[in-house]
């Protein structure tokens, strides 16, 4: 059955024409995910669908009820951003409805509220058209992909995946046409080439053609024909070679190497540390006294539900508050939703160029990744949406010269080719991050370690996100082999400290904890042949 039909739709935002679409229907049962960049049309698509606002051109039917939960969020001073987008979600799936179009919902969400999303939305009858930049949440839920892409909406079957793998495909198959197209090129403007070497020579006289012969045979007049026929033949390949169908290139993205300010000294040591530290929000406990470390190069994503602290912990670090210790040559980059980095009466690029001291064709090449091309980047920053102010600011710290990043949900507002830019982005660089997101797709593409805060106590764990999913409970240790991870720990510590700044008071450490580990490394070993 037929819910919602698109017919001849053009949709113009001011003098530009945002998109069209000639044929569109949304039928029963339909779970539809709506994909494109930032700026391409989504929300618009969404309020047409919900006849808040009108085509240029064309016609909506529609036979349904149509309920909207929108992407902005009404903003409260009692209510954190995820409390409100929940407030907000239970409200609108409260009501009844044909076809419920969905735009940013688990904007905001922790993980455990998002996949509570997922089950709720799993149960529900009606049509859906959701708009998400979580690839997970589009995979759990969606039997059809629309993208918005040069203005058109493009129809796949099955879910995100299912659209990743058809558009790698059509890539790979592309690519082919391209090589086919190059070959058969070369092999036409050879002919051409051999083919006027060939009228060329055929004016000339062979050396072995007797006077008496060319009498017989007319030799100038042979000559004469076989160089019109020879002209011919060029200029009927070179009619081939004009109507050849020209294919274009994929635009390969160069790969980004970005250089870390004392990026030699830091990598691999320790270069923050906490002891004993502690968590509050005003009166109220966050998190007990815990004790942590952190690597240069390490990608640490720090998790946990909305109001659990990750924020705070983040602050913590930035202000280097008791119990953390910062290594001399650190030197952070911080990022927030507010955007603090950015100037907006400057340019993208004078924001970008103002912190760093990379050379001109990397800021341009991080800049390009996350969309901004040619005279984009001489936009102010004034003038652009909610999207684009996050990327810039991003670029903008990951080029500045900092050596590690601290960033405040860096995931949210952008779109899916803007997350897996940043996804590049986490691989080319060398510093070292310590971000929050609740994106399951971006941490199980980013990070090597996990910092989760839950129920007033923070975990931490050596891996991927996917490996953490999966990991069993912890087990009950041996108290002896607990310490001396503990001790080794330290001892790793330590000489990353003496490395930085040698003392003779840490020197004297390290030779302690050497000491403690010889002891406890004994103890095991009597320990295991008592067992015995």
């Amino acid at each position: 059955m037929v819910l919602i039909h698109l017919q001849d739709i053009q949709f113009d935002v001011k003098d530009r024409t945002l998109f069209t679409i000639d044929n569109l229907s949304i039928h029963q049962g339909n779970r539809i995910g709506l994909v494109g960049r930032n700026g391409s049309g989504k929300t618009s698509l969404l309020h047409l669908l919900a006849k808040e606002a009108a085509p240029s051109a064309g016609t909506v039917i529609t036979h349904s009820s149509v309920s909207l939960l929108p992407q902005l969020k009404p903003k409260t001073a009692a209510k954190s951003g995820g409390e409100i987008s929940q407030a907000v979600i239970d409200e609108a799936l409260s009501r009844e409805t044909d076809v419920l179009l969905a735009d940013e919902p688990t904007t905001h969400l922790d993980t455990g509220n998002v996949e509570k999303l997922e089950q709720q939305l799993r149960q529900r009858r009606e049509a859906m058209i959701i708009v998400s930049h979580d690839r997970a949440f589009l995979d759990a839920l969606c039997t059809q992909i629309w993208e918005i892409e040069d203005g058109s909406v493009h129809v796949y079957p099955g879910n995100y995946t299912d659209y990743e793998q058809q558009k790698e495909k059509a890539r790979n198959h592309r690519e082919k046409e391209y090589e086919k197209y190059l070959k058969t090129k070369k092999h036409l403007e050879e002919a051409i080439r051999q083919k006027e070497q060939k009228a060329h020579k055929a004016v000339k006289k062979p050396k072995n053609t007797s006077k008496s012969e060319a009498k017989i045979t007319g030799a100038k007049p042979y000559f004469a024909k076989k160089q019109k026929k020879l002209n011919q033949d060029v200029k009927s390949i070179q009619t081939r070679l004009e109507q050849l169908e020209e294919v274009e290139k994929i635009k390969e993205l160069p790969p980004v190497k970005m250089q870390v300010v004392q990026e030699e000294s830091l990598q691999n040591r320790t270069i923050i540390r906490g002891e004993k530290v502690r968590g509050y929000a005003g009166s109220r406990l966050l998190w007990e006294e815990f004790d942590f470390s952190i690597a240069g190069g390490d990608k640490v994503a720090l998790i946990g539900r909305n109001g659990s602290g990750k924020t705070t912990f983040l602050r913590r670090i930035l202000d280097e508050a008791e119990g953390i210790h910062v290594a001399p040559p650190v030197s952070i980059g911080y990022f927030s939703q507010m955007l603090e980095v950015l100037d907006v009466q400057r340019s993208i690029l004078d924001n970008v160029r103002s912190t760093s001291s990379q050379e001109q064709t990397l800021i341009r090449t991080v800049l390009g990744r996350l969309g901004f091309f040619q005279d984009d980047v001489f936009k102010p920053v004034a003038v652009l949406s909610g999207g684009e102010r996050v990327k810039a600011a991003l670029a903008k710290l990951f080029v500045s010269d900092v050596n590690v990043l601290l960033l405040d949900e860096p995931t949210n507002y952008l779109d899916i080719n803007a997350l897996e830019a940043l996804e590049s982005l986490f691989t080319g660089y060398s510093g070292t991050v310590l971000f929050v997101s609740h994106d399951r797709r971006f941490l199980e593409n980013t990070t090597t370690r996990i910092f989760a805060i839950d129920n007033k106590s923070i975990h931490t764990f050596e891996g991927s996100y996917q490996a953490y999913l999966h990991a069993e409970p912890d087990q009950e240790h041996e108290p002896l082999e607990d310490e001396l991870l503990k001790v080794e720990t330290n001892i790793s510590d330590v000489l990353s400290r003496l490395s930085m700044k040698p003392s003779a008071e840490l020197d004297e450490e390290f030779q302690r904890l050497l000491r403690q580990k010889k002891e406890l490394k004994k103890q095991l070993e009597e320990k295991v042949k008592h067992e015995y």
